[in-house]
């Protein structure tokens, strides 16, 4: 078998810096992002169907009233998708901050201290597997243009990576939306039920779905899905109850 040494010493230099261009963007690529949006709707979404369920919960225990359930639901519904979407939005735009912070002050690295800079390279690549002329050539091409260079230190060394206006838009779009879906979950039996049979149908559902959620996340990442399932269900409706449990210490009194 050849090696990567003896592979990248018969090319041609623009086909050595193509493949390292490659090997540089290889941790990197778009499952990160694809991975992003599945934290999103899955945070947005649990989120909601929690908060929302406390809400209804609690004030289920404290009226029989099923317009009053509905209408604090709705309220903190909504309430919820607007604020978990601004959140969202906010946390994204100062991430970017982060990094354009990161990026002057790297910058500025290379510039002060080129020799440190460059043993940071090579370090980096040397943690990688590669040696001798191969490894020479990467900190060649990497340190022979400051933008690259800096790139690499900010994705390579900080873990960053650069995040733009839209971006954040849509990330706030996908949590509000999901937190919106998630929430109307819990709330839906009391627009049909009565509030007594509403509280124990409500539980099962949202137990339901945040299993599915957790057994659904394992499946596409790693862990046990019906552990993790079990775990985010556990959790969530545990946290949900201490709603029921306030809304108890303000029972309306039967007439």
């Amino acid at each position: 078998m050849i090696s990567m040494e003896t592979y990248m010493s018969k090319q041609p230099p623009h086909a050595s810096g193509a493949l390292i261009e490659q090997v540089r963007h290889h941790d990197h690529a778009d499952p990160h992002r694809a991975s992003s949006r599945l934290s999103e709707i899955i945070l947005g979404g649990q989120d909601g169907l929690v908060n929302v369920l406390g809400v209804v919960l609690g004030v289920a225990a404290a009226t029989s009233e099923p317009r009053i359930v509905i209408a604090a639901g709705l309220a903190a519904t909504f309430a919820e998708s607007v604020s978990m979407g601004a959140v969202a939005y906010t946390s994204t735009m100062a991430e970017q901050d982060l990094y354009q912070s990161e990026r002057e002050r790297e910058h500025r690295h290379i510039h002060l201290a080129p020799d440190v800079e460059t043993h940071e390279i090579r370090e980096i690549y040397r943690a990688k597997g590669f040696e001798g002329e191969t490894l020479n050539k990467i900190v060649e091409v990497i340190t022979s243009n400051p933008d690259i260079w800096v790139n690499v230190m900010l994705s390579e060394e900080l873990k960053l990576s650069p995040t733009e206006k839209g971006q954040a838009l849509n990330s706030a779009l996908l949590v509000g939306f999901s937190a919106l879906v998630g929430s109307f979950i819990p709330l839906v039996p009391f627009f049909f039920l009565e509030v007594g049979v509403s509280i124990w149908i409500s539980i099962v559902i949202a137990a339901l779905t945040l299993f599915a959620v957790g057994a659904y996340k394992a499946r596409v990442t790693v862990g046990k899905p019906f552990r993790s399932g079990l775990q985010i269900a556990l959790i969530g409706i545990v946290s949900a109850l201490v709603g029921y449990l306030v809304g108890l210490f303000f029972k309306a009194p039967v007439p």
